[in-house]
């Protein structure tokens, strides 16, 4: 096959790829969705065929061609840092950041012309993504931190009945956040420490009896 040819299948199969792997990202409304997925797996693509391309053009004595592939593999952290988002106790945006750096590596391993490794690469990132966030979800239920969010009218004294009400059940509150939604309702963000995995129904009951409140629901 032609070189000439041959990028264009390698880009096709990068964009392709990366595209897979991004679509799980959007439908999940993550930072870093279809199209960055695709930009970061094509952009790795080319660097490897850049390496390629220099090879042959130079012969293999004067270029190392794992080097410009060595500089994705550590410059992609920039961008994987940017997706990652620090709330409270609560720390997202670290899968799809590992995400993107399997794609650079998927990329790389396009690039390179390694169509299987780059394939099954592929197919497991997608399989992890899938099938094992319902696993990820029911482990993260273990834990004794969550975030509530009250949804209210603007009352005065609210705010203070709805933390005696938590910590008299023995929930800890780490920290409060108050905002206004787009109907100009008041939201109480709180990031709370439970006495153990589940909140009790009483609880909830209670705290949506005291007045002005709307709704409370977990985040």
């Amino acid at each position: 096959m032609p070189f000439e040819l041959e990028i264009f299948a390698r880009m096709l199969l990068a964009v392709l790829l990366g595209g897979f792997i991004g679509y799980e990202r959007e439908n999940t409304n993550r930072p870093a969705g279809f199209r960055t997925h695709i930009l970061v797996c094509a952009g790795s693509a080319l660097v490897m065929i850049t390496s390629e391309f220099l090879v042959r053009k130079y012969s293999i004595s004067a270029v190392d061609p794992a080097r410009l592939g060595a500089q994705v593999i550590s410059g992609i952290g920039f961008l994987g840092a940017g997706t990652i988002i620090r709330d409270g106790f609560n720390v997202r945006g670290l899968t799809t950041a590992a995400s993107l750096w399997a794609v650079s590596c998927v990329g790389i391993a396009v690039g390179s012309g390694f169509y299987a490794g780059a394939v099954v690469a592929t197919i497991f990132v997608f399989l992890t993504l899938i099938t094992l966030k319902k696993a990820e979800i029911r482990f993260s239920r273990r834990s004794r931190y969550r975030t509530f969010i009250v949804e209210s009218e603007n009352v005065s004294g609210q705010i203070g009945q709805v933390t005696n009400l938590l910590e008299s059940s023995g929930i800890e509150i780490r920290n409060i956040q108050l905002y206004k939604s787009k109907d100009n309702a008041q939201m109480i963000k709180l990031l709370v420490k439970m006495p153990g995995t589940t909140i009790d129904i009483k609880t909830l009951n209670d705290l949506q009896a005291i007045e002005g409140i709307r709704k409370v629901y977990e985040e």
